[in-house]
């Protein structure tokens, strides 16, 4: 018991430590919006790249208050994004007291995994799945019938289709962190995810089918990958087991015998 910080603490402390990390987290986003809304032009600019690539040179906004709006999305997008870091680390201030040191060995490595894998999955989907849907997309522009289709698009639409890209994408790359934590829980084995492999392939393309356009080259982009990092989480659980077989019998039953107390 004596790993344990602050073991016994009563309710009310537990609540007045949570408000205190809501507080830090909240303080944390809202500096990041100022300093992003100051960059909010700079950033929009980076956003719209892909579209000018796909040569489309103009975006329209169809309402008094939509630009400045969508000012504030992109502002309130990114500071989520520029906070996550302190909003995890409080996320682990609060909870790490609660943790036997194996615990807190264990998740710590999950919490460094969780922002590098969703901006894995959003720049991939910046720099080749937008692109692909753009092109995709922007080329049924043309003669219709003797009339000329153009694409006009509105900045918030642009901005809501970007913004649909990055965390789908972000989201998905997050699934060996999600599986690795069902199978530390106990809630799954790797032998069960193996023999739900065909169905979690179904899955990735139901997925991608939802989470990107109509064309085929998103929906591989998307479904591909997350074939890819189902069969990495197997992988890595591979290695996990193997290493909880080698520990010594006195570390399992110490474990067996913390998990006792705790019950």
């Amino acid at each position: 018991m004596n790993e344990i910080d602050d073991s016994q603490a009563p309710l009310l402390d537990h609540l007045i430590e949570l408000r205190r990390r809501l507080l830090y987290s909240a303080v944390a986003v809202a500096v990041c919006f100022a300093v992003c809304f100051y960059f909010s032009e700079q950033i929009l600019t980076f956003l719209v790249k892909p579209l000018l690539a796909a040569g489309q040179k103009r975006v329209i906004f169809t309402q008094i208050f939509e630009a400045f709006f969508v000012q504030i999305k992109v502002a309130f997008f990114a500071a989520m994004m520029l906070a996550f870091p302190v909003i995890a680390n409080q996320l682990w201030q609060f909870v790490a007291p609660g943790l036997y040191r194996n615990e807190k060995r264990a998740l710590f490595p999950f919490l460094l995994a969780t922002p590098i894998l969703f901006i894995a999955g959003a720049a991939l989907a910046y720099y080749v799945t937008i692109p692909v849907a753009l092109h995709f997309l922007l080329g049924y522009q043309g003669n219709l019938g003797g009339v000329q289709q153009e694409a006009l698009p509105s900045v918030e639409n642009y901005l809501s289709f970007v913004m649909q890209f990055l965390f789908a994408f972000g989201l998905a790359f997050l699934l060996p962190v999600l599986l690795m934590l069902l199978e530390l829980a106990g809630i799954v084995t790797r032998k069960q995810l193996v023999g739900a492999r065909r169905y979690a392939i179904v899955a990735a393309f139901a997925i991608a089918a939802v989470a990107t356009p109509p064309d085929i080259g998103s929906q591989f982009l998307l479904a591909v990958p997350l074939i890819l990092l189902y069969e990495l989480a197997l992988i890595a659980i591979w290695f996990t087991e193997k290493r909880r077989a080698k520990r010594d019998p006195g570390d399992t039953e110490t474990t067996e015998g913390e998990t006792a107390e705790r019950g």
